[in-house]
């Protein structure tokens, strides 16, 4: 009904940059809550970055001042501007979503991830 496919992942140097996308399709009626989580080797998934319909925006301490989460609700996508790029960011990043499905209420959907790695 719903899919949330990531892009924008890679390798990258230490200090470099990348951005990530996410964009929801299916029968959507509307999107409340997008959010980006990772999951480094032997880790946990936690909570990146979240960003309401309307804009508000929280991140994890670990991301602060590095990553910018952002949306465009006209194209139901979800951006993450990762920058400053350490090792310890490398993971695997899913994009999360609660959606209202039409016809079929609210769903909290996942993407398959996108492979971040940062060397040293």
């Amino acid at each position: 009904q719903v899919q949330l496919v990531e892009s924008g992942g890679g390798l990258v140097q230490a200090g470099g940059s990348l951005r990530l996308s996410c964009a929801a399709s299916g029968s959507i009626s509307s999107i409340n809550t997008m959010a980006w989580y990772r999951q480094g080797p032997g880790k946990q998934r936690e909570l990146v970055a979240a960003i309401t319909s309307g804009g508000s925006t929280n991140y994890a301490d670990s991301v602060k001042g590095r990553f910018t989460i952002s949306r465009d609700n006209a194209k139901n996508t979800v951006y993450l501007r990762m920058n400053s790029l350490k090792p310890e960011d490398t993971a695997v990043y899913y994009c999360n979503a609660g959606v209202f499905v039409t016809m079929s209420g609210y769903l909290v959907v996942w993407g398959r991830g996108t492979l971040v790695t940062v060397s040293s």
